[in-house]
């Protein structure tokens, strides 16, 4: 019976969601939602009653139901002017407010929610005898002439327990979450400041390529997919978690959101489930990042996330110095432990553009010949023969793989041994464009 109310509630707190409920790091830092709280504690304060009221007598129990519903009948009224109020405080907010309180009847709220509290948690008699009854079928079946005689005091007695022990599970249920919505939010405050960095960093060298529109586009999609989807995917993936955490859901332990891919079509669903404002700006994120601007997909990112409480930092020339030592130090080792001769050459090409341009490329791989072309001017010309002689191989033995037959024995796959020992050669020299000017530096 208990779990059945959780998922009762539930469902009708999901459903009843108000638009706006985030700002969210607001939310957390002041602790787990105070309305949950104030629902759940008055609705242990009722249980007491509820228990005092039905240990009376029969001609007690009469009375205290007639004046249940005469006070239901007059705090409708209440109700309604109560919500009246509450759409005035909301259109008029930061003006004076005094004249709106004395719009309202002293209490009213109290009663309004102890209303929405009885219609969400309180089982009544009949309920529980329905659920007896589908639990214990034959129990109709004993010849009974009124079940009833014996359904409702059992009914009678069994009802505090059953509101006790439900809201004692709500109440520990919103305390975990409480906790667990912080530890989120946390998390990925560090996650997206992290990676928004490293995209505004990226971001940096395409402006080398500005001049060429068709290069421009590839780099400008490359990097929406390679790097902006995933922080996309993360930042969903935890706002809907946190979404759900708030409004009372038990949400299992997911994998990490660093590894959760989205289709767009999914990005979609879950934005527009989140309440009011953030659902629109988090469809401009997902929009933008099917389109072909870094810059207009980074303007809306920066916008969801602040709407969620969530800002990022900005990249200085302290920070963007920093990111570029990194980089530069990583892309170093990786090309100095690289053993494949294809995933060698834009490794190379990136290290050459930190080392050149001081700036941090991430290109595809049909885009390394533009990106070598840049560099010419820049490089002594036995540097740029070999950069153009591997490049060319490599796109040689890539067409020889892709067109090649199953059968190891042919001659197309005699020709891949060929050219790929041919690069294998090559690779010393190619490192060594990079590494001894690592080391000098």
């Amino acid at each position: 019976m208990v779990k059945e109310l959780e998922t009762l509630a539930i469902s009708r707190s999901l459903g009843t969601a108000k638009p706006g409920d985030l700002p969210i790091a607001n939310e957390v830092k002041a602790g787990y939602d105070s309305s949950r709280l104030s629902e759940s504690s008055e609705m242990a304060s009722d249980s007491g009653s509820n228990k005092h009221a039905d240990k009376g007598s029969k001609k007690k129990k009469g009375k205290a139901t007639g004046n249940a519903l005469a006070n239901q009948s007059e705090s409708v009224p209440d109700k309604q002017e109560h919500t009246s109020t509450k759409s005035k405080k909301n259109q008029r907010r930061g003006k004076d407010t005094s004249s709106q309180t004395s719009d309202s009847k002293p209490g009213s709220r109290k009663e309004s929610l102890k209303m929405k509290e009885d219609d969400l948690s309180s089982p009544s008699e009949e309920w529980i005898m329905e659920k007896i009854t589908a639990l214990i079928p034959d129990f109709e079946e004993q010849g009974l002439d009124d079940p009833e005689m014996i359904l409702r005091p059992l009914a009678n007695k069994l009802r505090p327990t059953i509101i006790s022990t439900w809201i004692e599970k709500k109440k520990a249920l919103f305390k975990d979450n409480a906790e667990r919505m912080k530890q989120l939010l946390d998390n990925l405050q560090k996650k997206l400041d992290e990676s928004f960095l490293n995209m505004q960093l990226y971001e940096k060298a395409l402006e080398l390529f500005e001049d060429d529109q068709s290069t421009s586009v590839v780099l400008h999609r490359h990097l929406l997919r390679t790097i902006a989807a995933p922080m996309v995917d993360m930042l969903l993936h935890d706002l809907d978690e946190h979404n759900k955490l708030k409004n009372g859901v038990e949400v299992q332990d997911s994998p990490s959101s660093e590894s959760i891919s989205f289709s767009p079509g999914d990005r979609a669903a879950i934005s527009k489930s989140f309440p009011g404002a953030l659902a629109n700006k988090a469809l401009a994120v997902v929009e933008a990042l099917e389109g072909k601007r870094v810059e207009t997909f980074m303007s809306a990112f920066r916008t969801v996330t602040e709407e969620s409480g969530l800002p990022l930092k900005k990249l200085d020339k302290k920070l963007e110095r920093t990111l570029l030592h990194s980089y530069r130090k990583e892309l170093t080792s990786q090309v100095s432990a690289e053993t494949d001769p294809v995933s060698l050459l834009p490794k190379v090409v990136s290290l050459l553009y930190v080392q050149v341009h001081h700036k941090a490329l991430q290109a595809p791989g049909r885009a390394i010949s533009v990106a070598i072309s840049h560099l010419k001017d820049k490089l002594d010309e036995s540097a740029c023969k070999i950069l153009a002689d591997y490049q060319t191989a490599t796109v040689t033995l890539l067409a020889l793989l892709s067109a090649a037959p199953d059968d190891e024995n042919s001659c197309a796959s005699d020709r891949i041994v060929s050219k790929r020992e041919l690069l294998e050669s090559q690779m010393a020299a190619l490192k060594n464009l990079v590494l001894t000017t690592s080391q000098q530096s």
